[in-house]
């Protein structure tokens, strides 16, 4: 083969390669199912949410929420809300949304649609018999999209939801968190955090509460409302 060949060859492959790798992981990709991640760019709200919960330390951000009256969209892990139906019931009683984020945080790719359909059927399944509630987001752990969620989605009355700025709180300290929402906010930001760690119990998220304590009232004083994302999505232009 020669070298014109093997480098039209060579590009192809990359050009493919870097196609699915939005298709799964970009941010603002709708290719393998509806998604959204920001919202209205000319209205000044951001949307705190949080994945991997319900955990032991939910109750505490939400006393510190309810502390600044910010409502906030929860991703709840379905085996986190079977162990710990009561922190997912008070998510719910204390006027937070709850979205689903799959049963056991299992990585989507290479998964078959059946696999699929199962781990957010059984979230969403778990959600409502603890809460009542009938989530109408999902975030797909790991921000992996793939084959087959399109149709999950569609079944069970779902829109994907990715991020406009994550905190990178299962590493960073507490300034550091700060800083990249600080840094990342905008108008319709929709900001993701964790309040679990996977499905492990007892996750230590002392950071991201800090983190949390304190970016809301430096957001505040810029002029943002906090919305959840059902209500930023709803919440008509301004325009």
């Amino acid at each position: 083969m020669d070298g014109a060949l093997v480098g039209a060859v060579s590009g192809a492959v990359a050009a493919a390669g870097g196609c699915l790798g939005y298709a799964v992981r970009g941010r603002s990709s709708t290719l393998l199912a509806p998604s959204i991640y920001r919202g209205d760019p000319s209205r000044a709200t951001v949307a705190l949410t949080f994945d991997d919960g319900p955990s032991e330390s939910t109750p505490t951000l939400l006393e510190l929420l309810e502390a600044h009256r910010v409502h906030a969209t929860f991703f709840m892990c379905g085996a986190n809300v079977r162990r710990l139906p009561r922190i997912a019931q008070e998510v719910f009683a204390s006027g937070h949304e709850i979205g689903n984020h799959s049963d056991t945080h299992a990585r989507f790719d290479f998964k078959s649609p059946e696999f699929i359909y199962r781990e957010v059927a059984q979230a969403q399944e778990a959600i409502h018999s603890a809460t009542g509630s009938n989530p109408h987001f999902f975030r797909a752990p790991y921000g992996v999209r793939w084959f087959g969620l399109r149709g999950a989605q569609r079944q069970l009355g779902l829109t994907g939801v990715m991020w406009t700025v994550i905190g990178r709180d299962w590493t960073l300290p507490a300034r550091g968190i700060a800083q990249r929402l600080l840094d990342g906010a905008a108008n319709g930001g929709i900001l993701c955090l964790h309040d679990g760690r996977t499905i492990h119990a007892g996750p230590d998220i002392g950071n991201t509460i800090e983190a949390v304590r304190a970016v809301i009232p430096k957001l505040l004083d810029r002029g943002f409302q906090f919305q959840t994302v059902g209500d930023m999505l709803c919440s008509p232009s301004q325009n």
